[in-house]
Formats: C-alpha cells, sequence, structure tokens
C-alpha cells in the first residue's frame, strides 16, 4: 500500500476545547479520528517551517498572554467566612438586645441580633484604651456554660 496523501487544509486547524481542569473535552474524545489528522498536518507543517519562524511563532504565543493579564478585569474581594459561636449573659443584657432592636425598628432600620452585637464591637473598638476597660470593669462575670433548668 502506498502512503496515506496529507492535503493541505482548506482552513485554520481546528482547536479542540479544553475542560477548565486541563484534561482534554469530551467533544475531542468522541472526536478522535478527526484529531489524528489535525495533529499530522500540524507536525507536518512544523517540519517543513524553517527554526527562526517557530522561535517567532513561539515568541508571540509568549507575548499574547502578559497582554492578556494586564487587560483582566480586578476580581471581586472574597467575602469574610462567619464563625458560628455561642455565649452566655445575664436577662438583663439579654433584655437589652431586645430594647435596642426597638430602637432601630422605630428609628426605621430592621436589625438582627448579631448586627447589634457586630455594632457595639465597632463602637468598643473606636473608644480610648481607658474608656474600654472601665466598660469590661463595669460588665459583671457569668458563669460560663449553659444555664441549669429551672
Amino acid at each position: 500500500m502506498s502512503e496515506p496523501t496529507i492535503r493541505k487544509p482548506t482552513k485554520k486547524s481546528f482547536h479542540f476545547p479544553r475542560a477548565t481542569n486541563g484534561t482534554v473535552a469530551q467533544a475531542d474524545k468522541q472526536a478522535d479520528n478527526a484529531g489524528t489528522v489535525v495533529k499530522t498536518v500540524v507536525e507536518a507543517r512544523a517540519k517543513a517551517a524553517p527554526k527562526a519562524s517557530r522561535q517567532k511563532r513561539t515568541a508571540t504565543v509568549e507575548a499574547k498572554p502578559v497582554a492578556a493579564a494586564v487587560e483582566e478585569k480586578p476580581k471581586r474581594a472574597r467575602k469574610e467566612k462567619v464563625v458560628r459561636d455561642s455565649f452566655t449573659m445575664p436577662k438583663s443584657d439579654y433584655a437589652k438586645i431586645a430594647i435596642l432592636k426597638q430602637k432601630c425598628v422605630d428609628a426605621g432600620v430592621s436589625v438582627k441580633k448579631s448586627e447589634l452585637l457586630r455594632a457595639g464591637l465597632l463602637l468598643l473598638a473606636s473608644v480610648p484604651e481607658k474608656r474600654l476597660l472601665a466598660a469590661v470593669s463595669a460588665v459583671e462575670t457569668v458563669k460560663t456554660g449553659r444555664p441549669a433548668k429551672s
């Protein structure tokens, strides 16, 4: 038998899409026959091309990603992870949360307990150290853990 002849492609060679993880996409697996013909044509072109043009092609290929990296959109800032925690407090302090929530509702702002506590942390973080220590010393200490059933 004679060796198969390779026709010159009428269009540019087809690029098989790749999956996001870098593996060959399903379409590439199904079109394996077409892929071998394209690979053969590409290999034939590479052998026929002189070395200078190969180097020129690789230089242009390397330059494209650099330009694309500059034009990329800025990435969105990731949201901070939340932590779920439980704590113990006297009923009087817990009632203050309800009073503060009601004040916010009266002012036209809907607020959750966790948002109130976080707002309190922001306020405490902004006060001078002397005032912070005075506020901490004014708080009564409570036995940690779940309260006894009564």
